[in-house]
Order: C-alpha cells, then sequence, then structure tokens
C-alpha cells in the first residue's frame, strides 16, 4: 500500500538529508586531503552513516565528486530546453545565471574548494557543462539560421561556456550584466 502523508514527506526529507550530508562531507574531504586518498569508509565516517548507505545515494566516488556540479549543468540544460516562450537561448542562459548566483549556498562553496584541489574532477565536471553548452549552441544555430556547426555558434557557445565557469567560480565578482553585454554584443556580430 502506497501512502501519500505526512511519513512520505518525512521520509523523503530525512533522505536528502543524508544526502546532503554525504555531500558535505565528501567536499570537504576531497578539499582537505584530495580525492584520491578519501576513501568511501572516510567519507561514511564524517557523514556518520555506513559506507553501504553511501553507495546507495552515490554507486561511486567519482559520481558522489560530481554530484553537486551535474546538478548546475542538469539546470541549465532545463532552463535553455524549457525557456519562456519569446526568449532566446541567451535570455535564458541570463536569467539562469542570475537565478544560480542569488541562490548560491555554501555547498557551491565548498564544490569550489573541493575542485580547486582536484583539477582532474573539475575537467570531468566541465565537460559536462560543455555539453549542454554545445546543446545550447545548437539552438542558438537554430534562432541565428546558421548550420548547427558553423563558426558563429561555435564561438558563442566557447564563450558561454567561460562566462559560464567565471561567474560560478567567483561570484563575489560576478558582473552579469557586463557579462552578458559582451556575448551578446560578440554574438551579434557573428550572425550571418
Amino acid at each position: 500500500m502506497v501512502t501519500d502523508g505526512p511519513r512520505d514527506g518525512l521520509r523523503e526529507r530525512s533522505k536528502a538529508r543524508r544526502r546532503e550530508a554525504i555531500l558535505r562531507s565528501a567536499y570537504v574531504l576531497f578539499a582537505e586531503h584530495g580525492f584520491e586518498a578519501t576513501t568511501i569508509a572516510d567519507i561514511a565516517e564524517a557523514a556518520e552513516v555506513s559506507p553501504r548507505t553511501v553507495t546507495l545515494y552515490f554507486p561511486s566516488k567519482l559520481e558522489l565528486a560530481l554530484a553537486h556540479s551535474g546538478a548546475l549543468a542538469e539546470r541549465l540544460a532545463t532552463a535553455l530546453r524549457e525557456r519562456r516562450e519569446g526568449w532566446l537561448t541567451l535570455d535564458a542562459l541570463d536569467h539562469w545565471l542570475r537565478e544560480e548566483i542569488a541562490h548560491r549556498s555554501d555547498l557551491d562553496d565548498l564544490s569550489e574548494r573541493m575542485f580547486e584541489l582536484n583539477p582532474q574532477i573539475r575537467a570531468v565536471s566541465n565537460g559536462r557543462l560543455a555539453e549542454v553548452v554545445q546543446e545550447g549552441a545548437r539552438m542558438f544555430a537554430e534562432e541565428s539560421g546558421s548550420a548547427p556547426g558553423a563558426f558563429g555558434p561555435r564561438m558563442v557557445a566557447a564563450t558561454a561556456a567561460a562566462i559560464v565557469a567565471e561567474l560560478c567560480h567567483d561570484p563575489e565578482h560576478a558582473d552579469i550584466d557586463r557579462a552578458m553585454a559582451f556575448l551578446r554584443a560578440g554574438a551579434a556580430t557573428l550572425r550571418p
């Protein structure tokens, strides 16, 4: 019998808290000791759960390390695919950046600290973000009447990826207005 009630909500909140505790513990350990030196057992101990619980939430240490940035990339993909009617790709990117920076959490900061000590993990994460940005480039090509692999959309995608990385890396100094003005001006010169 499936129920939808207060107990199910409590269970889901408990699972979410446990998942976040595992993420936080892992990112702190990855930032302090490095990805390679940190074991699942270390993470479990820091999160006060069993190693089995860690692997139930995150089947591999790499999936754990990429979970937060993967969620960020998925939010960007969703923002681009499900943009408001009348919005262009760059409008959706602008709105997404503002939302991400406005709702930044300490988990974002922990993730950045982890990436600083583990550039190999950042590289894998950036690869996933690049896939999403390439999806945006295809949308931009369609909007601008360019071929999907044309120079213009590729340049817009490369610039957008750099802007996303820079603004998310250093949100205290993020100037979204200037960054987006730069991107829009560059994109305008590349339209056929």
